[in-house]
């Protein structure tokens, strides 16, 4: 009787590990997503292997998907160019699964440790092709030097700011998805009196709206 109980209690603990380590994440503005990233690039992705990293604590292998990649743009980064990128080998560990075949461009973000590329299901992964042009453009600049404000999202109404440095992200209660007008067309700015306020369009900011004081 006692070794059943020890028996079901060791099944509880791992599949409560279990359940801990399942994916889970939260949507991010593409915004957001370049800011609290090591790397963005823009790539394809030419060749994919299994490979081993390492062990777990356990001392069993870790298994790892490493994707060959032809770096076309780095927006953020090394200053090395990335040839490489890996990720979980399933979904149930936010795993990601690209396209190996060399053909589609993607736009990647992601985080360096040891010096290699790591990504995610948590991280913003998107075909190149299916990005607004506005999205493209902000890659350049407006999204890094906004990376001081705080983007907020609203998943309810009602919803609010708590400092004039944040933007209210109303892309969910709006639209009822995270891929809507402000994640497409829209960047949080910093203006002159250090608040911040969305800002549409590709073109720089006219002087006064980075001069006006209430958003």
């Amino acid at each position: 009787m006692n070794s059943c109980l020890v028996a079901l209690a060791i099944l509880f603990l791992w599949r409560v590990e279990e359940m801990a380590e399942a994916c889970s994440c939260s949507p991010a503005h593409p915004q957001q997503a370049f800011c609290n990233s090591d790397v963005v690039i823009r790539a394809k992705v030419v060749g994919m292997q299994e490979v081993d990293g390492g062990n777990d604590v356990y001392g069993n292998t870790i298994k790892r998907i490493r994707y060959d990649v032809k770096q076309i743009k780095m927006f953020k980064g090394p200053t090395q160019d990335i040839d490489a990128i890996y990720t979980a080998p399933s979904s149930a560990v936010c795993g990601v699964t690209l396209d190996t075949n060399g053909k589609k461009e993607y736009l990647i973000t992601g985080k360096m440790e040891a010096g290699m590329m790591h990504i995610t299901l948590c991280d913003f992964i998107e075909q190149w092709e299916t990005l607004s042009a506005t999205q493209k453009k902000n890659l350049i600049q407006r999204y890094e030097t906004s990376c001081d404000c705080r983007i907020t999202r609203c998943t309810s109404i009602p919803c609010m700011i708590s400092s004039p440095a944040e933007c209210l992200w109303t892309d969910w209660v709006m639209e009822k998805t995270v891929n809507g007008e402000q994640a497409k067309h829209y960047a949080c700015i910093k203006r002159n009196d250090d608040s911040c306020a969305w800002y549409r369009g590709s073109v720089p900011p006219r002087k006064d709206f980075l001069d006006i004081e209430d958003p």
